[in-house]
């Protein structure tokens, strides 16, 4: 290997903290070659056949490749495998009927002659960057495969968005991931965090995966919201989400032209308050003559700030979290996103048409002091002007104060240089208070009633819908204690 290629694996394993080996793409599908246990096809449409194309440049891809095909034509494409209602092609159901059709394939004609080893199914359906940068590129890849031999089939499945401006370089970055995801599926199994982190082996900065799903009988132990947890936090995407069942989802896939709303929060656990803060917030915002009600969608977000306690995450209280949020019906987004400026930048690939962002009284503060303090070299407006557009509005939920009295949004105090600014957004309806909320809950405060919980404390079940009563003692989440039981000694 080059020095300069050892220096770049250098620094990338030590700003990520990779404890493994990075190897090259060319020493994995060699290795996958030369290992005559794998076997499989490969189905591309569009990007061309770049992932199989490093099986075929390393040698000795004749022990792998039993297939590869790509249909350009759309026609012909709906005619090996169905056609698609939403006339998109690079889109999630394109790549299922991909790996269904072609794992039959596999199943049917050599599944008796090749009983010993362990099939597989690579297909994607990806959109490169075109020349007028209209389309920036994105793809679904997937993979199907067994684990050993004579096996049961899983599933990986993945969203990736190219960065590379240049048609040829994501094509090649495409390849690339492609590798990554086959080497990861037959040898990082055991181990999810690596299994995750070599997914940018070669292509760190160059492709961001906003979505990953592992599922199969071989998976079953696997919570996937922890793949959720794991693309943020190891720096794959800024933002990634899954629905109320834990499942990897992808914001293409149910809010594309949705008016939506987010609740940013720490959840630990949701309350009373929680609940009245999605009712009373979200029939606020449906109301609004530009959202259509069935067209609106509540989402819940946590951001890595929220989840890090003395700067590491505990996976266990973060899956507490995660389901009581999925009891509640909630898809949930896991952020990197410091401000809500980046979150709005990563929504903007899916034409939101009305955004609502939901804030604490408390935060909303920080927020604005924090933004008058860092820009006072006349940024100021635009600065504002980032997060309070006609397109957004910030919903302001109200606070109970150690002395009992209620900050509000119209009663908060700013800074005197931004106080005719903070009027006008009051006054344009970009920041509004949010009405009809409950105001008997809001002596409800979550971090009092982790720590009963915690303590195995009478008097918290109050504080929470009896839903989330029942699953918290059930599961222990939160590190519950139960006050009844005893040690044995």
């Amino acid at each position: 290997m080059e020095l300069k290629n050892l220096t770049f694996h250098y620094i990338c394993n030590s700003i990520y903290n990779v404890k493994r080996q990075i190897l090259q793409t060319e020493q994995k599908a060699l290795e996958i070659n030369l290992n005559a246990k794998i076997y499989g096809t490969f189905a591309e449409i569009g990007a061309g056949q770049e992932v199989a194309r490093n099986f075929f440049q390393v040698g000795a891809a004749a022990g792998t490749i039993a297939k590869t095909m790509s249909a350009y034509d759309k026609d012909f494409s709906d005619a090996i495998y169905g056609g698609e209602e939403s006339k998109r092609y690079v889109c999630e159901s394109r790549l299922y009927k991909m790996l269904d059709h072609e794992y039959n394939l596999m199943e049917e004609r050599l599944m008796q002659k090749k009983s010993d080893t362990r099939f597989f199914v690579f297909a994607d359906t990806v959109a490169a960057i075109n020349y007028t940068k209209t389309i920036k590129g994105n793809g679904w890849l997937g993979i199907r495969f067994q684990k050993k031999a004579g096996g049961p089939p899983n599933d990986l499945v993945i969203h990736a968005k190219m960065k590379d401006n240049d048609n040829r370089l994501q094509q090649e970055a495409i390849g690339v991931l492609g590798v990554n995801m086959l080497y990861a599926c037959f040898f990082y199994c055991d181990d999810l965090e690596d299994f995750v982190e070599s997914l940018m082996d070669g292509v760190r900065d160059r492709i961001e995966v906003d979505m990953m799903r592992l599922n199969g009988p071989d998976f079953d132990h696997i919570d996937n919201r922890l793949l959720s947890l794991y693309l943020v936090k190891h720096g794959l995407t800024e933002v990634s989400m899954f629905d109320e069942n834990g499942r990897g989802k992808h914001a293409s896939e149910f809010l594309y032209k949705k008016d939506l709303m987010v609740v940013r929060g720490h959840y630990q656990p949701p309350t009373r308050v929680t609940l009245d803060v999605f009712k009373s917030s979200f029939e606020q915002f449906v109301n609004e003559k530009e959202v259509e009600e069935e067209n609106a969608r509540l989402v819940t977000e946590m951001t890595l700030n929220y989840l890090r306690v003395d700067g590491t995450i505990d996976e266990e209280d973060f899956l507490s979290r995660a389901k009581c949020l999925g009891a509640l019906g909630m898809t949930c987004i896991i952020s990197d996103c410091k401000n809500h400026e980046n979150l709005i930048n990563y929504l903007n690939d899916y034409k939101i048409k009305k955004l609502g962002l939901v804030i604490g009284v408390r935060e909303l503060k920080e927020i604005i002091e924090d933004k008058y303090e860092n820009n006072q070299d006349g940024r100021i407006l635009v600065a504002f002007g980032e997060l309070f557009n006609k397109n957004i509005n910030v919903y302001v939920y109200p606070a109970l104060m150690e002395d009992n009295t209620l900050m509000k949004a119209k009663n908060m105090m700013v800074p005197d240089g931004i106080h005719f600014l903070y009027k006008h957004l009051i006054d344009s309806d970009q920041i509004m208070e949010v009405e009809n909320y409950s105001q008997q809950n809001l002596g409800i405060f979550p971090y009092q009633v982790l720590e009963k919980i915690q303590k195995g404390e009478e008097g918290w079940e109050s504080a929470l819908p009896e839903k989330l009563v029942n699953l918290i003692k059930e599961e222990s989440l939160f590190s519950y204690k139960n006050k009844n039981s005893k040690l044995e000694v």
